[in-house]
């Protein structure tokens, strides 16, 4: 069953809307109809429509809406995954990267292992995989360097008013629709952006790998991380759970969490890693003190192991998912599940120390 939805609850004259699946409650993501309406007060009779139709199965950018209250009070509300006219490559001021991100989507036909209860991508309907054209990669990547390098890019409406200490390059992340490393072009990619990094004199700006870690054991992907070991790479992997059964609520994916551990403590063993957390409300509920409690207990066996946690990122929404169910948790509640993790961290050993950031939905 079909019907429209909007975000007002009504529909207004001259407003877009989009076609729904009323039955998940879920937009479609096959071929979006996005529909420009002239409707009289008191009329039923539609007088005019327009219709844009995407039939790769992007979702509708922000770009063409105007900014809200939140998004023109941080500089972190905005991450559109487009750009201008690109198709791989986009800017966002990133409150974990502390400064401009350049991301590098290598799944723009939304292919992911991951169905995150906070995802902003719309994954109802199977999709057709999408080849990545990787040169057009690598002229979008460096038409975007040569805009941040000339400053250009903070005349943009959407940079204008970034703060000075945040106009900076901190890095270049694999981050996208989907799961990099499931990319067919994976290995090509990163080898590319490590040239185009070395052409450009980057030496400083990193390249982030920004993963699940499902797939981490497989050996081309293996090989792609080596080349970002030589090249001021980084692995963030994403541990949301420490038990099986709040990972199946919360990421709802057929791979077992214990290969997600597994894989994180091989690739840890090997380089420094960063470990994401995403800690939210459900249904209006913060993660139960049970769970984080096993979530820590995870953290304490990968350390024990020799998994080289650099850094522990816990952090909440901070724009608003696709589940309406999913809310972000308060900062209070945020403080207080880090220190009960530096403390855990910290009863281990008096030589092992593993920062722990927090990163609130105003942060």
């Amino acid at each position: 069953m079909w019907g429209v939805m909007w975000s007002n609850g009504r529909i207004t004259p001259g407003q877009p809307f989009l076609l729904s699946n009323t039955e998940t409650g879920r937009r479609s993501h096959g071929v979006r109809v996005f529909l420009r309406l002239t409707i009289p007060f008191h009329q039923t009779t539609i007088h005019r429509y327009d219709a844009l139709l995407n039939l790769h199965g992007n979702t509708m950018t922000d770009d063409t809406e105007k900014p809200n209250a939140e998004q023109t009070a941080s500089p972190f509300a905005e991450h559109s995954r487009h750009w201008e006219s690109f198709s791989y490559v986009y800017p966002v001021v990133s409150r974990r990267s502390k400064g401009l991100s350049i991301g590098v989507n290598l799944n723009p036909d939304t292919i992911c292992n991951f169905d995150c209860v906070y995802c902003q991508v719309d994954k109802v309907l199977p999709v057709k995989p999408i080849a990545v054209d990787t040169q057009r990669l690598d002229q979008e990547l460096s038409t975007l360097i040569e805009a941040v390098a000339s400053g250009k890019i903070w005349s943009h409406p959407r940079f204008a008013h970034v703060d000075p200490k945040l106009r900076r390059l901190n890095d270049i992340a694999f981050s996208g629709d989907g799961e990099p490393t499931s990319a067919r072009c994976f290995n090509d990619a990163v080898d590319m952006v490590a040239r185009i990094k070395k052409e450009h004199h980057l030496d400083d700006t990193k390249i982030v790998l920004i993963t699940n870690a499902t797939l981490l054991n497989r050996p081309n992907v293996e090989q792609a991380i080596q080349i970002l070991d030589a090249n001021q790479g980084e692995v963030w992997a994403k541990l949301d759970a420490g038990t099986q059964a709040y990972y199946e609520l919360v990421d709802r994916s057929a791979v077992p969490l214990s290969r997600v551990l597994d894989n994180i403590q091989t690739c840890g063993r090997n380089r420094p890693i960063v470990i994401q957390t995403m800690l939210m409300q459900l249904h209006g509920k913060p993660i139960p003190d049970s769970e984080f409690d096993a979530y820590t207990a995870r953290i304490k066996d990968l350390i024990e192991h020799g998994c080289k946690i650099k850094l522990i990122q816990l952090y909440t929404v901070a724009r608003k998912p696709l589940e309406p169910y999913v809310a972000a948790l308060n900062n209070e509640a945020l403080t207080a599940f880090a220190d009960q993790l530096r403390q855990t961290i910290s009863a281990i050993h008096q030589d092992i120390a593993v920062p722990v950031e927090v990163y609130g939905s105003g942060s």
